[in-house]
């Protein structure tokens, strides 16, 4: 049979097409379609600008950058998520404290984020739509401005997705910015690449320096005498460097997949709902052991389909049970160890544990949730789940 990993890109013949003519122009470096995929993103997450990068963790590092995060200053992340979304801030300069979540969703609640912040002044708070389930982003917004904080979402899950007052997620909302991810398992592939959706021209002009070594070629920007001519225009070959930025561009390849792609957003999403609501059907016979997870307000685009496994009740090892579903054919993931147990992070804040992550970690299992999937083929992958409880 067919193996089925946990995620898959659906690449079609009509974007290997416009890669093949992204690699026939005459740019192959960050260009025009990088522009038309920031256009297109836009109009898709409902904001004012998207400004693309090169991958969901340096949209992430400029995201904060563009609001000034640096040292001295303290960020709020979810225990339960990837690196990035902690290491962004180490990035700036900056500290991250790590708030509970919910045991059922692994979704940061605004009680953890009000106990975490609590007689701390924060700077920014940074909520995670977990496998593309949103959380509560008007309560969390009001904790965090009433505390002095801005807030970023990490949307690297979510792109598709629609909150509970109809509103793409990325539209910003409840937010000063939105960072996604277009990495193959995603929802969209770009081959790798990351955008950052916010509401602020002045602010996305910034981001566009910053991930350019925070070079300007605006003439009204230069600041030296030597870079204009006798008519005050700028010299052909002048750039100037405003302040230290980075190399997060995204080129041209990656950004012909992105457009491609982000046309088949709606079907992608619908086809990744209709194979949740499949699972949510066949997985019945399997609770309490298998419980499925709340999908939360507004409806998601799901990035993953994740359950928790009673583990301990059942007798069988989470890696025993992984490891024989793999045997079937059928790969398995975890997401995510909290982030403070892991050794860089337990080497700066000590031992940590927080009951709602653990309670969380201990039971999480990432199913097969890809568009190119087959309704049958979610059967096979709880039958394959069934056995190895076994």
């Amino acid at each position: 049979m067919t193996p089925l990993p946990y995620g898959r890109q659906l690449i079609e013949d009509d974007d290997v097409e416009a890669v093949v003519a992204a690699l026939r122009s005459d740019w192959l470096a960050h260009g025009p379609r990088v522009t038309a995929l920031e256009q297109a993103f836009a109009a898709a997450a409902g904001s004012k600008e998207a400004v693309a990068c090169s991958s969901g963790t340096t949209a992430l590092h400029l995201a904060l950058a563009g609001l000034d995060i640096g040292p001295g200053d303290l960020c709020i992340a979810p225990a339960v998520t990837f690196l990035s979304t902690a290491t962004a801030a180490l990035m700036c300069g900056a500290e991250v404290a790590f708030a509970d979540v919910d045991p059922q969703t692994g979704l940061m609640t605004p009680e953890a984020l009000a106990a975490t912040m609590a007689g701390r002044r924060v700077k920014a708070v940074l909520p995670v739509h977990l496998g593309g389930r949103l959380c509560d982003m008007a309560e969390i917004a009001l904790l965090a401005r009433a505390g002095g904080a801005m807030v970023v979402e990490d949307a690297a899950h979510a792109i598709g997705g629609i909150d509970e007052f109809g509103a793409p997620v990325g539209a910003c909302h409840s937010s000063e910015a939105a960072c996604f991810s277009l990495h193959p398992v995603k929802t969209l592939a770009a081959g790798e690449g990351g955008m950052v959706t916010l509401n602020d021209s002045e602010r996305a002009a910034r981001l566009r320096r910053l991930r350019n070594h925070g070079v300007t070629h605006d003439t009204a920007m230069l600041t030296e005498p030597h870079s204009l001519d006798a008519a005050g225009g700028r010299k052909p070959w002048i750039y100037e460097q405003m302040e230290l930025g980075f190399n997060y561009r995204m080129d041209e390849m990656s950004a012909a997949l992105g457009l491609s792609q982000l046309g088949k957003l709606k079907r992608f999403v619908d086809r990744r709902t209709a194979l949740a609501d499949l699972y949510d059907s066949a997985l019945k016979p399997l609770a309490p052991l298998v419980r499925t997870l709340p999908r939360g307000p507004g409806r998601p685009g799901l990035h993953l389909y994740q359950v928790r496994v009673d583990f301990e009740a059942v007798g069988v090892p989470r890696e025993a049970v992984m490891r024989r579903m793999t045997e079937a054919d059928v790969t398995t993931q975890v997401h995510y160890v909290p982030l403070y147990r892991q050794p860089f992070f337990k080497q700066r804040q000590g031992e940590t544990r927080l009951p709602g992550a653990e309670a969380f970690y201990a039971q999480v299992l990432a199913l097969p949730l890809y568009p190119a999937m087959a309704d049958g083929d979610v059967a096979r992958v709880v039958e394959a789940l069934a056995a190895a409880l076994r």
